[in-house]
């Protein structure tokens, strides 16, 4: 099926976090398109029960066009850890619980490193995971998939960015996201896009708003 290009003025962020509120704008800005977040919208949360970040990014995608009749686009992500076995994985974001305190959410990693015995950085590895998903109110999706492998350090550094940023290392650099602008989280260079949302925008762009 050949991808769909974007052209509406106004595109719907169908999520409630204004970190990736945020993120998105910021990379949806150069494009000229005009966003509005579900938030601000009062547009219901959905439960996310899906089994993959893809599946979570369409049902929040799929709920944001059912709620607004725009365009939406959807992101569903979070860190997966090598000695955890992929935890926390799509619940990365339920590992901070109701009040969203992801200062407790990287403490629970934390000590979760610790019992599994990963106190060196090679036993420390994860990666972010993004999922974003593009929906349009006649039912056409657009899905990409970007991943960002690294370290998970101890204690956190940095207060930029969000989530669980402050204690993820990129692989090559040697700050972690949380000490990073967002134009150097997101922004491209020589070596191409480096978080994984910005991944996986780079790809959506490609086919959905360029030319």
């Amino acid at each position: 099926m050949p991808h769909r290009r974007l052209t509406g003025p106004k595109l719907v962020v169908a999520s409630h976090n204004k970190g990736k509120v945020f993120e998105i704008r910021f990379l949806v800005a150069p494009f000229g398109i005009e966003t509005v977040s579900a938030g601000e919208l009062g547009l219901p949360e959905p439960e996310e029960t899906g089994l993959t970040y893809a599946a979570n990014a369409r049902l929040k995608a799929e709920a944001a066009v059912a709620g607004s009749g725009l365009p939406s686009l959807a992101d569903d992500s979070g860190v997966s850890v090598e000695a955890l076995d992929g935890a926390p994985g799509i619940y990365s974001a339920r590992w901070a619980g109701p009040d969203r305190d992801f200062g407790h959410a990287m403490q629970k990693v934390e000590e979760a490193l610790q019992a599994a015995g990963a106190t060196t950085p090679e036993k420390r590895r994860a990666k972010f995971v993004a999922a974003l998903c593009l929906a349009w109110p006649d039912g056409h999706l657009e899905e990409f998939l970007g991943e960002v492998h690294g370290t998970l350090v101890w204690p956190p550094r940095g207060d930029l960015g969000f989530g669980y940023d402050p204690m993820f290392l990129p692989d090559g650099h040697d700050r972690t996201f949380g000490e990073m602008s967002g134009e150097e989280k997101h922004g491209l260079s020589d070596a191409g896009a480096l978080s994984h949302r910005a991944r996986a925008f780079v790809l959506l762009t490609e086919a959905c708003l360029k030319g």
